[in-house]
């Protein structure tokens, strides 16, 4: 009998234990991509990297979706435009924001997005102590200093926005279109907008072999990767687990920026991610409960 008792619960604990597994190889994935991507910044541009990053995200996701484009109505398609404007822009924004103030530091502002969809429209004590606290640590963060970037720390703070929005669309998208139709529609209309930018870049900034190769990589690593093992996590996890463990993306990409790039955060920076990712999981973890 006790046997029996204990398999389902072995089974349960396996399963969350791999998917505990998928989600940190997808963030360890996402930033590793995110810093193979800077390498490239020095020859394509952030603009140009971006473009290969799209069009990568947009032949994997269209593989995958298989949408079927000419069934869509005019109530799926405003969604899904809508979608493919916030992929474009915030990939920009953020890789920008990257090359300018580095990897760990934009991370973790581009982080505030989901946090404040999660801490959006609570009166409970326990998500406005969280708000405070983040926004405690945002002000660390942005503290003026003589080589405070404040533009790319504002980009990094549009690719919040765009990430906020993300998280809204995608549940209209997943509302209106089956399984991951929505969202490879998306990806496909971002690619095609990003073609007029990618050949202009690319005819500014002639790409070697070397930086064309970072530029993909990165678009594995960044967006196709992520996206699949993310599927495969959800299945083995529940959401509000998932949400609380996409904290760990702003230490994972500090410490990839540390060990990959040599960009190195001071005590303060490291105090400021350690609230906002306590912050967030807080407030993930009470609206489950």
């Amino acid at each position: 009998m006790a046997t029996t008792e204990l398999a389902p619960r072995t089974r349960g604990g396996d399963a969350r234990a791999a998917g505990a597994a998928l989600l940190l190889g997808s963030a360890l994935s996402n930033q590793v991509g995110a810093a193979t991507a800077a390498l490239a910044f020095p020859v394509l541009g952030p603009p140009g990297v971006v473009a290969v990053r799209q069009w990568v995200a947009a032949v994997v996701l269209l593989a995958v979706g298989r949408p079927r484009l000419r069934t869509f109505t005019a109530r799926q398609w405003w969604p899904v435009l809508a979608l493919a404007a916030v992929f474009a822009t915030m990939n920009l924004s953020l890789y920008t924001a990257v090359d300018r103030i580095g990897l760990g530091l934009a991370v973790t502002l581009e982080f505030l997005g989901p946090l404040a969809i999660a801490l959006a429209g609570s009166r409970h004590r326990t998500d406005l102590a969280c708000a405070v606290a983040a926004a405690v640590a945002v002000g660390a963060l942005m503290r003026p200093q003589p080589s405070t970037d404040y533009l790319g720390m504002g980009l990094a703070l549009v690719a919040a926005s765009c990430w906020a929005c993300y998280i809204l669309l995608n549940r209209t998208v997943g509302r209106r279109l089956p399984g991951a139709a929505g969202s490879a529609a998306a990806a496909g209309v971002s690619g095609l907008l990003y073609v007029p930018i990618g050949v202009f870049a690319m005819l500014h900034h002639p790409p070697t072999p070397g930086a064309l190769a970072a530029a993909l990589t990165a678009g594995l690593l960044s967006s196709a990767l992520p996206f699949l093992v993310d599927l495969m996590a959800l299945r083995r996890v529940p959401t509000q687990f998932f949400g609380a463990f996409m904290s760990v993306n702003p230490v994972m990409a500090a410490l990839v920026g540390l060990v990959l790039l040599d960009q190195r955060l001071d005590a303060v920076a490291w105090a400021a991610i350690g609230v906002i990712v306590a912050a967030n999981t807080v407030a993930v973890l009470r609206r489950a409960g």
